[in-house]
């Protein structure tokens, strides 16, 4: 048995049929495809390095105390494994729609929570496998790692078990003893947080103590004074259960090449690109002024060197407006770039993975929160925008050559429209997520990012 942290027990209780809260990488690889066999033998074979994908989770009574993994004795690995096909001619929008249908589907929370989808039928002899888990299993900094302990560095496959893994042995104590030992919980841990603070007291002198002290109070201000102010019209209200996804990609080198120009970073010339991508879509939808900004969350890994490779979500986050409004693309990178370096001097991912730790002390307020942090949430920003840098070597599955790695983030918190970016092996994977009810136009706001790189590109010399 292993107990959730605060932040996965957040993305737990958050999960619903109207957003289910899974992410997943979209990999294309080079065919031909393998038999379901084969693929059981692979996954057999590398299931030991990532036990939780035998776990199942477990909630406490009234949620005294936060949920708990432990192994689950129905598991079977052919029920994770799917398999389906493209219908001809396999080309990207075919996959797209397979990608917009398959996480319009809610993972089973009674089962462990992921699902690997082979795809036969690509064009050119490719094929396509699928990697779904819940967002509550690892993050996006933490999915990359993963990713390199389910793929192969070399082409050859690691040798597979002699059969595949079947049940899990019911390791969890009873509903009666996670009730009691939350029940204790409950009142131990805030009064051992407060015990901890107390005793810190004599030592603020401390650098150390008056850095997180400073974190804290300069961080918070900055995290919640995005509320006040009203969202893009069109980009605000409620989400349904359905998804498009879009795919876009392009070359990592080109935009190293303006952000050395521009004396910028590259999370810089993405966010650049995404804030063209919504002036296109508001400009078509009438709603583009010259002021008109987008609040994005922009998730910030809080991961430190001894936790590369662990499961679970060590992740905070940053509220950055898009100028969507500017028509200068230079201008527009200049202003992301001190926004950025603002908020990162007044510490405000530090203020708001401070407030997720506190609420770890109070599992039942944490259950009974989420769904209305989310509603909160609706006002805070309109859009989620992630960047994580992927493996520049060659992965394999089966003995096949991963092509490309594209994301999947989810939708929640009323943003219609989520943007992850995965690089990989000198390209940038854009990996589009929109709601299929009220982003019909979402292609719009793809083919707005590959305008904002052109742009960036051209304004530079021999940028192209």
């Amino acid at each position: 048995m292993e107990r959730m942290n605060t932040l996965d027990a957040g993305f737990y209780f958050a999960d619903s049929e109207q957003a289910p809260l899974h992410i997943a990488s979209i990999t294309v690889l080079e065919g031909p495809p393998p038999s379901r066999e084969e693929m059981l033998g692979v996954l057999t074979a590398k299931l030991p390095k990532v036990p939780r994908y035998r776990q199942r989770v477990r909630t406490v009574p009234l949620n005294l105390d936060l949920p708990v993994w432990v192994d689950d004795p129905r598991f079977r690995l052919s029920y994770h494994l799917r398999h389906t096909a493209l219908p001809s001619p396999g080309g990207r929008q075919e996959l797209q729609n397979l990608v917009g249908r398959i996480m319009s589907q809610r993972l089973d929370p009674t089962r462990p929570l992921w699902e690997m989808w082979v795809v036969e039928g690509l064009a050119g002899g490719q094929w396509a496998l699928i990697a779904k888990v819940h967002h509550c299993v690892v993050d996006g900094v933490g999915g990359s790692d993963l990713l390199t302990a389910l793929f192969d560095l070399e082409p050859l496959p690691a040798p597979a078990a002699a059969r595949p893994p079947g049940p899990g042995e019911e390791s969890a104590p009873s509903r009666l003893a996670l009730a009691i030992n939350g029940l204790g919980q409950s009142v131990a841990v805030p009064a051992g947080a407060l015990a901890r603070r107390l005793t810190r007291l004599p030592a603020l002198g401390r650098p150390d103590r008056l850095r997180e002290a400073r974190e804290f109070t300069e961080g918070l201000p900055q995290t919640v004074q995005h509320i006040t102010r009203p969202p893009v019209p069109s980009l605000r209200g409620p989400t349904g259960p359905h998804r498009r996804w879009i795919a876009l990609q392009t070359e990592l080198d080109r935009v190293k090449a303006v952000r050395r120009e521009l004396g910028c970073t590259v999370n810089d010339i993405i966010l650049a690109a995404v804030t063209c991508g919504f002036r296109e879509l508001l400009g078509a939808r009438g709603e583009l002024e010259d002021d008109t900004t987008v609040r994005s969350l922009v998730p910030v890994s809080v991961r430190t060197d001894g936790q590369a490779g662990e499961l679970g979500n060590r992740v905070s986050a940053l509220v950055v407006e898009l100028p969507c409004g500017e028509r200068d693309p230079i201008v527009r990178v200049a202003q992301l770039h001190g926004q950025m370096a603002q908020l990162k001097q007044t510490h405000q991912a530090a203020g708001a993975d401070a407030l997720v730790r506190l609420a770890g002390t109070a599992p039942t307020m944490l259950s009974l929160a989420s769904r209305a942090v989310i509603t909160v949430m609706r006002t805070m920003f309109q859009t989620v925008t992630t960047n994580v840098p992927g493996p520049q070597f060659p992965l394999y599955i089966a003995g096949r050559r991963v092509t490309a790695l594209y994301p999947y983030v989810p939708i929640a918190a009323g943003a219609g429209i989520s943007t992850g970016i995965f690089s990989y092996m000198g390209h940038l994977c854009f990996g589009v997520t929109g709601d299929f009810d009220t982003t019909p136009d979402l292609q719009t706001f793809v083919n707005g990012i590959a305008t904002g790189l052109d742009e960036l590109a051209a304004a530079i010399p021999n940028g192209r």
